[in-house]
């Protein structure tokens, strides 16, 4: 299997997009062992629900769950279980001091591979109130009509709704 040089997106998190609004997007290192990465790569994990938790000075994902590798053994680890985050020290003091006394949560956005290295793309998130969501369907729903109408304007169809 040849390593592409490019980034492929193995995970993305809609649900997050929907539920916060997020900033200051930061990609880290993924600490897996055994058989994980070979089910990360059949894309048998899921990151919704997921969050990142800070420790001794160290980040962890929780509640990303990478399911048993089909052909693993018993040294298959625990689908559930907190992942170490690798992250330099002034990016682990900013997000120590974003999270201080607010309302903030940090999420993972997308899981992918850098040159055959599993990285999380995590973002500070602030929660939507419940019209905030109905924004955002409202607005997902104007594009997708507008997107239709070109469409089948491009097509020489007539939309006689």
């Amino acid at each position: 299997m040849s390593k592409k040089s490019g980034n492929d997106v193995l995970l993305e998190n809609r649900k997050a997009r929907f539920l916060f609004f997020l900033s200051d997007f930061m990609v880290a290192g993924l600490v897996l062992t055994g058989t994980e990465i070979k089910s990360l790569r059949a894309r048998n994990a899921s990151l919704s629900d997921s969050y990142v938790t800070l420790r001794n000075g160290e980040a962890y994902i929780n509640n990303m769950h990478i399911s048993a590798y089909k052909d693993g053994t018993i040294w298959n680890e625990d689908p559930l279980r907190a992942r170490k985050l690798l992250l330099t020290k002034q990016e682990l003091r900013k997000l120590e001091r974003e999270l201080k006394g607010t309302g903030m949560t940090v999420v993972p956005t997308k899981v992918f591979l850098q040159r055959g290295y599993a990285k999380v793309e995590i973002a500070l998130a602030k929660g939507k109130k419940a019209f905030d969501k109905r924004e955002a369907i409202k607005e997902r729903d104007t594009k997708q009509a507008i997107s239709k109408a070109i469409k089948d304007h491009n097509r020489g169809g007539r939309n006689d709704d």
